[in-house]
């Protein structure tokens, strides 16, 4: 990426409000009936190459990746969504045209005492 472009107006691929179903959680009752977590990736990435090329394989398959990112949610249940996040940046990370990504997760049925429209932490990663 040019460095002298901000971040923002570079490249990149959305995908908004994937649903999974998983069993994140520190309570015994999150770990037990589990809850519907939403997500929101954006994956900055040079698209002139296969925009130019018209070649899927020159890109990220944003089918592919939805797939993906829903696996990385609804396997193995952790207590923090923080650790959730993490881990879907790495699923995208391991695409070689990923250079930075934004992951914000929902967790819209957190167990809080008092009325809220959403809970959510965003993070984001560069490639290393």
């Amino acid at each position: 990426m040019t460095a002298s472009v901000p971040l923002m107006e570079r490249d990149h691929l959305t995908l908004t409000g994937l649903r999974a179903t998983a069993h994140h959680g520190v309570f015994e009752h999150e770990r037990r009936d589990g809850q519907v977590f939403v997500i929101d990736v954006a994956v900055w990435l040079d698209l002139s190459v296969s925009a130019g090329s018209d070649d899927l394989g020159r890109t990220i398959h944003y089918g592919e990746l939805a797939n993906e990112v829903v696996a990385s949610v609804e396997r193995d249940p952790v207590d923090l969504i923080e650790t959730v996040a993490q881990r879907i940046a790495d699923t995208v990370l391991a695409h070689e045209a990923a250079e930075v990504v934004r992951v914000t997760l929902h967790k819209p049925s957190a167990p809080i005492e008092v009325p809220f429209d959403d809970v959510s932490v965003t993070i984001t990663r560069w490639r290393s």
